[in-house]
């Protein structure tokens, strides 16, 4: 059984950026990247649930490197963050949770806004992504008619650099991008790829995201690798 339990915490928000709020659906699962400074690297992490009104107080569900009921914390040093991967997610799953940080005096966290209904107002064909270096990916985003007159946004969650309906360069040649079809969909195309596109970005339609992850593997067309025989 899922042992839960109570406790306080004192807590630092990580930088002055909004929270993340996402809109899911009714019994799909998600991941969701949490970054973090390198210094925080042989800190311990762990996941948050049912943050009261003064932010001083939540639910562990999770620390790093567990698995507990429907939620798996997992840490991965070498990238600076960690994952929290809930499955089955129902209606009373809405509700504020933090990424944290345990620390001498004030914890570190950010904030996450999750609802879950039957009908979400952004979400995405596929969640995991993969492309030969070189080549390209396509990223199908769904919204809802709510969010149709929203600004949409393909951003990189390392570094929170967004891009917007327009072409533009993410990493010397590699490109992206974004075209918004008006009714319900826009897609995010990422050209020119580079290993070093590899990583967690997310679609944004308004106030809302939904977290991608880029996978890039393999040698660039074209180029023939030879090896010596000796």
């Amino acid at each position: 059984m899922c042992r839960l339990f109570l406790v306080i915490l004192f807590i630092s928000n990580v930088g002055s950026q909004a929270p993340m709020k996402l809109s899911l659906q009714t019994g799909a699962s998600v991941t969701i990247p949490c970054h973090y400074d390198r210094t925080y690297v042989q800190y311990k992490k762990y996941w948050c649930y049912n943050i009261e009104a003064s932010f001083r107080s939540c639910t562990i569900q999770a620390y790093s490197n567990e698995i507990k009921g429907n939620v798996t914390v997992i840490d991965n040093p070498a990238e600076s963050l960690f994952t929290v991967t809930m499955k089955d997610l129902q209606t009373e799953n809405t509700g504020w949770y933090w990424c944290g940080i345990e620390k001498r005096g004030l914890d570190v966290n950010e904030n996450v806004y999750i609802t879950v209904k039957s009908d979400p107002d952004l979400s995405v064909m596929k969640s995991r992504v993969s492309g030969e270096e070189g080549g390209r990916v396509t990223v199908q985003c769904l919204y809802s008619a709510a969010y149709q007159n929203t600004q949409k946004q393909w951003c990189r969650f390392k570094d929170r650099h967004c891009n917007n309906e327009v072409r533009t360069v993410t990493s010397q040649k590699s490109a992206v991008h974004i075209l918004d079809d008006g009714r319900g969909s826009f897609s995010v195309q990422m050209s020119a790829l580079k290993k070093s596109d590899a990583g967690w970005y997310w679609c944004s339609a308004g106030d809302l995201q939904v977290p991608v992850h880029i996978s890039v593997f393999g040698d660039p067309p074209g180029i023939i690798i030879m090896h010596d025989l000796q």
